[in-house]
Parts: C-alpha cells; structure tokens; sequence
C-alpha cells in the first residue's frame, strides 16, 4: 500500500455507509483509521444479515481498527477525549444535533484538539427546515433530482446501488483532504460539513446545467439518446454497450461491424442529429442485427473496427476480463476467521505502482487492546 496519508490518524464514528466510506477512502490512502464502535453491537450493518460481519459492512470498513467504546462510561468517555487530543481527523454521520448530545460536538472537540479536521456528514443539511428528517440513499437520489434520470416510467423501479450513500463518503473524504492541506499552513483545523442533498446535487450538475443553460428538464433517456449509447441483447443472450458519442469514424466502423454500410443512406441515420431524433427505430435496427451473433463474436468484430463497446457483465464476470486481471483489481488478504478476504482495490495507482495490499474489515473490538490498552494505562497513572 502507498500510504500517501501516513502519520494521519482518523477516528471515524460512522455508521452505515457515508461515514464508514469516507473513512475507507482516506484508509486505501495510508491513514490510520480507528474505527469506534458500541460494544456488543458495534456498527449497525455489521448484523444486516445476521451475525456481525455482513457482507454490507465489509464493503466500506476495509483497511480499519475497530475498537469498542460506551462513551456514557466516564472511563471510556475519558478514553474517547484522549484518542481526540492525538488524532488528526474525526469523522461521524449522526443526525444534526446527535454528536452535541453524545460530547462528540465541534465546539467541544475542537476545544480538545485544535488540529483537529472534524467532518460531520448529515442527510440534508446541519440546519434548515429538512435538517432533522431521515435520510437514506433513494431518499437523497430523488430529492436532489438524480432519481428522476434513472426511473423508467413505464417500469417505476429504484435500480442500482447505494450511489448517494457513497458519493457523500467520497465528497466528505475531499473535504477532509483539502482541509488537512489548510491545517499544514494554518496549523489549524476545520469543520467540513456535506450532506447528502448537497452531494448528490453535484453529482447531478450535468442536469442543473442544462435547466440553467436551456431550460431542458431532463429525463431518464435524455444522456443516452444524446451519447447515442445503447444495450443490445446477442444470440447467446448476453449483452453489450455501444458507446458511440460523436466522431463519425465510430458510426463508420459499426456499420461495416454489422453489415450494413447502406445505414447511412438513411436519412433518419446520416447525421448525428438523425441519430438522436430517431433513436427507437435505430435501436430496433441494431437490435435485431445483434440477435444473430453471439457476444463474443460481436466483440471481437468492434474491437477490430475500433467501436467504443464493452460486454455488458455481471459481478461474477467483470473482474475475469483479461484486462481486470491485468490491472489486478482483485486482491486478497488472510482472514482470522475466513481464510481468506477478498475485495477490489483501490483505484488509485502512484508513480505506476497499483496498491496490492488491504487489511480485512476489522471483527468488533478486534482492537481494543491494541489501541485502548495505552490510553488506559496512561489515564491510570495520571489519577
């Protein structure tokens, strides 16, 4: 691992996802990450599907030391305020008022410490009229207008993962990086807020953009008739994605791809204006042409001609494609309990070295003695 965020110590109180993310993110980078958790319980989606170790809480909680505090007890209370005094960076996804009543507050931890970056990230916001509803992934997608591109309307279903949840982890993990290079002028930290709202509604700029520039509301096809992007079903009934955009040349190698130079004499076809205004008729077009091979062989056919496209894979399939392999996306780690942990890397490569090594998500209280033991020794001396 190229630990570009060594020497940091982040104490992440988060729960779910948005929290747990940011601190994953600033973990793949280096940082030490202490993970404090309730005893017994610990993060509530350690038990989402039973047990304490559920497939939802390894997916952000990767890299981590997880130790266990009730910090209602004066003991762990003093112990969580010492953890505060050496930490960098502290980081927690309670609801707006939560962290004041916990002793977890700005105003008193900055007292404590500072340096201390703290981020608070929140469902929509630390005040105003929404700030004490609750927020959960779909609940954020529609209300910053992302929700609205991804509906089919004659098929209204929520589809795809919990994108709000970690586009918030990542945009808090941006803030507390522009915040910590600050601190290394200023010698003093900040707080960063992000909520949800306000994540998903960056997220969303290339819909604002459009209804400030045009006036343009824009749908769930309005980007993939405008892209020209397409999912086509093959012989094998396998799929895969053609991404054409604008250069002529992709259209040129399509057409002799599938055999049908004449498409461009068709005026609904000729221009990329054509294109976008008749997109149903052309995807029935390339729809029934893609049923008479199978995936494979269309691949192989786009890939000769220089056709933007990809096979349309399952999880099970994604990381076997020779170049997933090639970049090593899949890496592995020895388990206590498992044998063996796997997970995808972190995408990020410095100086043309991919980071190989991950430590698994960490049991409850894997830690405590580790990290707690020291603090507590050291309180005991004192009185």
């Amino acid at each position: 691992m190229f630990k570009v965020l060594e020497g940091i110590t982040v104490l992440e109180q988060g729960t779910f996802i948005t929290g747990p993310a940011a601190g994953m993110l600033l973990a793949d980078l280096g940082a030490r990450v202490i993970k404090i958790e309730q005893p017994g319980s610990g993060d509530p989606f350690r038990a989402f599907r039973g047990g304490l170790y559920s497939p939802h809480f390894q997916t952000y909680n990767r890299n981590k030391q997880s130790i266990t505090l009730n910090t209602k007890l004066p003991e762990d209370a003093a112990a969580f305020d010492e953890l505060v005094r050496e930490a960098d960076v502290y980081i927690q996804n309670f609801r707006p008022g939560a962290a004041e009543r916990l002793g977890a507050g700005w105003q008193r931890l900055h007292q404590l410490n500072p340096r201390l970056v703290y981020c608070a990230i929140s469902g929509f916001g630390q005040d105003g009229p929404a700030a004490g509803r609750p927020a959960y992934d779909t609940v954020a997608q529609a209300a910053s207008g992302y929700l609205n591109l991804l509906i089919n309307p004659a098929n209204p279903r929520v589809v795809g993962p919990a994108l709000a949840d970690a586009m918030t982890g990542f945009y808090a993990a941006y803030g507390v990086m522009g915040a910590l290079i600050e601190r290394g002028r200023t010698g003093v930290g900040r707080r960063v807020e992000v909520s949800m709202l306000e994540a998903m509604c960056h997220f969303n700029l290339d819909a604002f953009t459009h209804y400030f520039a045009e006036g343009e509301v824009m749908g769930p096809f309005s980007r993939p008739s405008v892209s020209q992007s397409y999912v086509l079903a093959c012989a094998d009934g396998k799929w895969l994605a053609l991404h054409m955009s604008s250069p002529e040349k992709f259209w040129q190698g399509l057409a002799d791809a599938i055999e049908r130079p004449d498409i461009f004499k068709d005026e609904r076809f000729a221009t990329r204006e054509g294109r976008i205004a008749h997109q149903e008729q052309l995807i029935e077009l390339l729809g029934e042409r893609f049923k008479t091979r199978t995936r494979a062989d269309w691949c192989d056919r786009l890939q000769a001609r220089d056709v933007p496209h990809a096979p349309m894979y399952d999880t099970s399939e994604a990381l076997e494609d020779p170049q997933a392999r090639h970049l090593q996306l899949a890496i592995d780690t020895p388990h206590p309990v498992t044998g063996t942990w796997r997970t995808v890397r972190s995408p990020v490569s410095f100086d043309g070295q991919r980071s190989l090594e991950v430590t698994a998500p960490p049991l409850l209280g894997q830690h405590d003695e580790e990290v707690l033991g020291p603090i507590r020794e050291r309180l005991r001396q004192r009185g």
